[in-house]
């Protein structure tokens, strides 16, 4: 009798339990690989925002910036994700046009050059990219400058990252319909071109490239985390591109509410105190603390270069293929 008492004791504890482990609401956040790395954002936003929510958050890495969209495409209505974290403003409108993205409207304070009124997704920051090297190199001072040098580049795929595609854009830019030309110059200095930011990244630092593609805050990582001064990123005559990361709530979402306050979070002080030094970007909203010492200055507006999304949209196509036909001589 008294083991049949603690076996009817011991089954309603594991009963009570799980149905607290099952009302624990979930948040499916798809987002890029090295957002949710130990030294990115994802740590301490999932810290941070579990103490608001009261819920589990789950953030998942599906690769870089530009594979979110196309596993969202492959997906379609059935994926599992609530909210996506780490789209720019080069594939929004591609975005959009999927339908899986749900309208909505969320006003802040934002310091994102131009402003903010997309009706789909939220700004939670924005940065340049750039080449960055060694302090030690003489670094060309444009794209025709690089051409004509020796060094040699490690950039990311255009179908799989968000700054690989950047660098397409900013080529267009910077030189329109001379786009291909340049490229055709190009890539004799190409070492290689990597699925990510972080394949290139670790084999500049590995010294297998002169040059990565990546930011102008990249510097500021080795500056404030490893109190190492020997990188810098080379100013282009051409101006730099922009880039705007964001995030924005799936119309299948079944945490509606839970999304929602997320988004809430994610231009909250909070949340934007955590980029600076953890995404190594501009925040979309300047915390209250400002930026850290060591934090590069923005750009001035002449040498900053963004398509809309609309153009952004319009230019890919063309882009891409004068980029394949240049790496493919």
């Amino acid at each position: 009798m008294e083991i049949k008492m603690k076996l009817t004791s011991l089954f309603a504890g594991l009963f009570f339990t799980s149905a607290a482990v099952a009302e624990t609401p979930v948040l499916t956040v798809y987002t890029y690989d090295s957002f949710i790395s130990d030294w990115g954002p994802g740590p301490a936003v999932e810290s941070a925002f579990e103490a608001r929510c009261g819920c589990d958050l789950q953030m998942i890495g599906a690769g870089d910036g530009a594979a979110l969209l196309s596993r969202l495409r492959l997906e379609g209505t059935r994926t599992e994700a609530d909210v996506v974290l780490g789209l720019d403003t080069n594939l929004t409108a591609a975005a959009a046009e999927t339908g899986l993205f749900s309208p909505m409207s969320l006003s802040a304070d934002y310091a994102v050059p131009g402003g903010w009124s997309d009706t789909h997704f939220v700004p939670f920051d924005w940065g340049y990219f750039a080449f960055v090297h060694n302090t030690d190199l003489t670094a060309p001072t444009s794209f025709r400058s690089l051409a004509a040098s020796d060094l040699k580049i490690v950039i990311q795929d255009p179908r799989s990252s968000t700054p690989g595609l950047g660098l397409l854009l900013w080529v267009k830019a910077a030189y329109g319909d001379a786009a291909g030309d340049i490229w055709a110059d190009l890539s004799d200095n190409i070492v290689t071109v990597t699925a990510g930011w972080s394949e290139a990244y670790g084999m500049f630092l590995e010294g297998e490239a002169d040059l990565v593609l990546s930011y102008t805050t990249s510097p500021a990582y080795h500056v404030i985390a490893e109190a190492d001064a020997s990188k810098t990123f080379a100013l282009f005559d051409e101006g730099h591109y922009m880039q705007i990361e964001v995030a924005g709530k799936l119309a299948t979402t079944d945490q509606n509410a839970l999304a929602d306050l997320f988004l809430q979070f994610m231009v909250s002080d909070e949340f934007q105190s955590i980029i600076p030094t953890t995404n190594w970007m501009f925040p979309a909203v300047t915390p209250k603390t400002g930026l850290p010492d060591g934090f590069p200055q923005a750009l001035r507006a002449e040498q900053s270069l963004i398509f809309s999304p609309e153009e952004a949209a319009a230019q890919r196509s063309a882009a891409l293929e004068e980029w394949q036909s240049a790496l493919a001589r």
